[in-house]
């Protein structure tokens, strides 16, 4: 009889098992955060550009004796300042380096430009009844003379470069707003004409000279842009700079009549271009968790 019992107490507990094991709590999965795309900006970075710029000469120009090396103070009605616009296309490359921390890019980088920019304008020391100043040693004024002695002015800014540092802030991972800034360099071609009249008879003799010549200064330059990177190692960017080349000086003269002139040149530029640049190590980086 207590076989009997034992078995029957035996089977009610196995019964109850499964019930029990259905009320103890399950055990969750482990979800795994999603890989998160980071952008990478450090490194050296190599590439090209194109665009159009809209420069400015501010030039005066400054007659003399060239006997003497005296100043000659024109007239009224002689035209002795002029700006005048230098435009024209640019093309060029640029190789620099980033480094970035967090949300900022800092960096360095040089670029060296073809220009097209080019530009004329003239001038007039003007003549009086008797030749004035503006045709020395003249005691009438010859037929030939004209309003005067005038100049003729051509400039073209052939080349430039700039080493700069940048600044930035990434709007998004992939997205860098910047300011530059730095070192300018470039050459300025210019072509300068004087013609005057000779005063030996009623009609006068024509004469003119000219000269030539590319001179290379130095200047700065400031500006600001912005660069997306759009596929592993790829970037294309937007670019806005303001370039000071500073004083470009040219003298041109004539033995006679004896004058001389000599033009002073403020040469400033306002870049707009966009370029496409290949970085070494830059693109998306899968951060994990």
């Amino acid at each position: 009889m207590k076989n009997v019992l034992f078995a029957a107490v035996g089977l009610v507990a196995l019964a109850g098992l499964p019930a029990a094991a259905a009320d103890l709590p399950a055990k969750a999965p482990i979800m795994k955060a999603p890989p998160i795309e980071v952008w990478n900006w450090t490194g050296f970075y190599i590439g090209g550009n194109g665009g159009y710029s809209w420069g400015r000469s501010r030039s005066d120009a400054n007659f003399f004796s060239s006997a003497t090396g005296a100043p000659i103070a024109p007239p009224a009605g002689s035209t002795t300042a002029s700006d005048f616009d230098l435009r024209g296309g640019i093309a060029g490359g640029q190789i620099g380096y980033n480094w970035q921390m967090s949300s900022f890019v800092f960096g360095l980088e040089t670029d060296l430009q073809w220009s097209g920019e080019k530009g004329s304008t003239a001038f007039l020391c003007a003549a009086t009844v008797a030749g004035g100043p503006c045709i020395p040693g003249a005691t009438f004024l010859p037929t030939s003379a004209g309003a005067g002695t005038g100049v003729s002015l051509s400039q073209q800014i052939e080349w430039f470069g700039t080493f700069r540092a940048r600044a930035g802030l990434l709007f998004a991972p992939s997205v860098l707003g910047y300011v530059t800034g730095g070192l300018a360099y470039g050459s300025v071609k210019t072509d300068l004409g004087l013609a005057s009249t000779i005063p030996v008879t009623l009609a006068g003799t024509p004469v003119a000279a000219a000269v030539s010549s590319s001179t290379t200064h130095a200047g700065w330059v400031v500006g600001a842009g912005v660069e997306a990177l759009f596929a592993p190692n790829w970037s294309g960017k937007l670019e806005y700079l303001y370039m000071d080349l500073g004083t470009y000086s040219n003298t041109v003269a004539l033995a006679a009549p004896p004058i001389g002139v000599q033009v002073n040149s403020r040469i400033t530029d306002n870049i707009f271009r966009a370029g496409i640049n290949y970085h070494f190590s830059a693109g998306p980086v899968m951060a994990r968790y």
